[in-house]
């Protein structure tokens, strides 16, 4: 079964939008396999427009000359990625991140290049051209390089099989495929899969975008991928992650191997340096802002892809990634979900809960969402149900918190946007 626990890594989105080069994606290849790899951390994936050797921030380029072979499919263009000039595709990219012992993603857009239909190029192996696989009244509302594909047409079909095997002969290891969920394309994502599988290789596939993605959809997306976004692009904003809360909550009780909801990357660290949307900076988020992300993530088992470049992110971001209760709760709880959402003067507070695998620990987020400080009591029969005894409270971000069990109870002040996250153990009795 592929993603049997929610995958973790570096994506090149928030640092680099659609630019991204190979020298970046190699630099923040080794600073994950020196920093972060024995934490969990082991996919590297380059995002939207690798293909296109114009690319820029802040947008995209209508009418790209983007690089694609004799069957219209798309190459890395070599201008930012020399080892692909020869035809020789992401292959030996894919070689230098698999000798640092990580994986290697790719992403994708729903559909077949513009490009290659306007030059009529032929369908491998078939006797179609791409005017055939195409269907041109099908366009994504925010980039301009693809048609859908015609499924009622066997080349839209062949088309994506010639494409997903190609990308599969370079080493991919997870595929991430974007304008497949808002509106969402049940066709085109059974399609995909059926290419997956026709491929041959085991590759991890993540649709994207999910903007009002419905829970209606959850058997079919187990059917057909392994992770799925539940929002539009999450940026440094408190309201994006306060709006996470919700999504998380609805979407927790799905969680499972081999299917992952997930809430979007980390921007964290040092993003914007050429990004779609602001100018490089170090993520507004503030430290209790950033921990509040990354334990609710945790909690809520969603996918962790840190949008950051991490060779020149802070030692304190590198630091917080490493902890390494992010692996533990993420790799090995069950039952993450909200258990209390309580309207307070000037804030909510939230409480998630999950249970350790195969033994009697538990843990325990609860969340502020107000500017001040607040101190709160939560009962542990809120968190452990009907099981009794003492128990002892392990803050696992190892702050200077005041997180404590006190007469059934579990009593912290969390700071402002903040979380205290525990493990809490049962105490030997004689």
């Amino acid at each position: 079964m592929r993603a049997t626990t929610p995958p973790m890594g570096w994506n090149s989105w928030d640092c680099y939008g659609t630019t991204v080069t190979e020298d970046e994606v190699l630099a923040n290849a080794r600073h994950l396999a020196d920093h972060l790899l024995p934490h969990g951390w082991d996919t590297v994936v380059v995002d939207i427009a690798w293909y296109d050797p114009t690319a820029r921030s802040h947008g995209y380029n209508a009418d790209a000359p983007i690089e694609l072979d004799a069957f219209g499919r798309q190459l890395p263009a070599p201008v930012r990625f020399p080892s692909a000039a020869g035809g020789m595709g992401f292959a030996p990219l894919v070689a230098q991140v698999h000798a640092l012992g990580l994986k290697f993603g790719l992403h994708l857009m729903r559909g077949i290049p513009r490009r290659a239909v306007a030059l009529d190029l032929p369908v491998a192996g078939t006797e179609w051209t791409a005017r055939d696989a195409a269907d041109t009244g099908s366009t994504c509302e925010w980039n301009p390089d693809n048609y859908g594909l015609d499924l009622d047409h066997p080349a839209g079909q062949a088309y994506l099989d010639g494409q997903i095997a190609q990308i599969a002969s370079w080493g991919v290891d997870l595929l991430k495929v974007d304008d497949m969920l808002a509106p969402y394309h049940h066709r085109a994502i059974e399609a995909l899969a059926l290419a997956v599988a026709r491929s041959g290789r085991d590759m991890t596939v993540s649709l994207s975008p999910g903007t009002h993605l419905s829970t209606a959809h959850v058997e079919h997306l187990r059917a057909n991928a392994q992770m799925w976004r539940i929002s539009d692009d999450l940026w440094d904003r408190w309201d994006d992650v306060h709006a996470q809360f919700a999504r998380l909550a609805r979407w927790a009780p799905f969680q499972r191997a081999g299917g992952w909801a997930d809430a979007d990357m980390l921007p964290l660290g040092r993003i914007g340096i050429r990004a779609e949307r602001g100018d490089p900076r170090h993520s507004r988020l503030s430290a209790d802002e950033s921990r509040t992300l990354l334990t609710l993530w945790t909690m809520a088992r969603s996918p962790l892809m840190m949008g950051g470049d991490l060779p020149t992110s802070t030692p304190e971001t590198i630091a917080m990634l490493a902890n390494p209760a992010i692996h533990e709760v993420l790799a090995r709880s069950t039952g993450g979900r909200e258990f209390l959402r309580e309207p307070l003067d000037g804030g909510e507070l939230i409480v998630w809960a999950a249970q350790a695998e195969g033994s009697d620990r538990s843990y325990a987020a609860v969340f502020w969402t107000g500017t001040s400080p607040r101190s709160v009591s939560v009962p542990l029969s809120s968190l452990l149900g009907h099981r009794a005894g003492p128990v002892h409270a392990t803050d696992l971000w190892r702050t200077p918190g005041d997180a404590a069990v006190d007469g059934g109870r579990l009593t912290t002040t969390v700071p402002a946007h903040g979380v205290a996250w525990v493990a809490l153990d049962p105490v030997p009795t004689d």
